[in-house]
């Protein structure tokens, strides 16, 4: 069984890291490259890179930045925001990716899915699933569309993804913990990991988190302070939870 990962997560807009409350109050909290270097040293198991205003701008992700990013770390790299074509996804590989994370597009055509993952593999296929009140949410959590979390996940796994990043929005940003029912809703639903996203703000949320999915995606925890990520493992260990060690 794979160990538990624990993953920052980069929101990116304007070319800067934000972070705010239920996806609204976004603020500057630093330099993208510089934050994935500092998690990268920090003995991060991967990185997770979200252009956040990319579909709504109706574009595709930074490249540029992307590919920088990508020559700043030694660890698996996750990128989404604006993959709508199969194209898209191979070109954020190309320029030092390891995993395209596609939301938007997908519900909007879940063909697109099974597309990315038999150009690009399963294993390079992530479905970000953003929802409150366990109703899924596109477009940067602007738009309802009906449809239940755990239903979704299960759709987009059986379709090809590899991993499901779940973020709660009620409970992002807020660091009251993530929400667990959701979470386990959907981890019982597929077949595949899910990152569970939405919430961290002490050692026993991360703990929790991981006692139903297989990771724990990190934000607000660690941004001011990136080197807090060698003590969050080290308070997670003392609780039981199994980790790698940092490299």
């Amino acid at each position: 069984m794979p160990l538990p990962r624990l993953i920052p997560c980069l929101d990116v807009a304007g070319g800067r890291v934000v972070k705010g409350v239920r996806f609204q109050g976004l603020r500057d909290v630093g330099d993208p490259v510089e934050l994935a270097a500092a998690y990268s040293d920090a003995g991060a198991d991967e990185l997770v890179f979200l252009d956040v205003e990319a579909t709504v701008a109706g574009r595709g992700a930074l490249r540029d930045l992307v590919a920088r990013v990508a020559d700043a770390v030694s660890i698996p790299f996750t990128v989404g925001g604006g993959v709508r074509r199969v194209e898209d996804g191979a070109a954020l590989l190309e320029a030092g990716a390891d995993r395209v994370s596609v939301n938007s597009a997908a519900l909007g055509r879940p063909s697109l899915v099974e597309e990315l993952a038999a150009r690009l593999g399963s294993q390079a296929v992530v479905v970000a699933v953003d929802a409150a009140g366990g109703e899924v949410f596109s477009r940067a959590g602007g738009e309802p569309t009906g449809r239940r979390a755990e239903e979704w996940a299960h759709e987009a796994a059986e379709r090809g993804a590899g991993e499901i990043l779940l973020t709660s929005i009620d409970a992002d940003g807020t660091r009251d913990g993530y929400d667990l029912p959701l979470t386990r809703r959907v981890a019982d639903a597929v077949s595949v990991p899910v990152i569970a996203s939405g919430g961290a703000g002490a050692p026993e949320h991360v703990a929790e988190a991981l006692e139903v999915a297989q990771a724990a995606l990190l934000a607000s925890i660690l941004h001011e302070n990136p080197a807090r990520l060698g003590s969050l493992r080290d308070e997670l260990r003392a609780r039981g939870v199994p980790l790698r060690d940092a490299a």
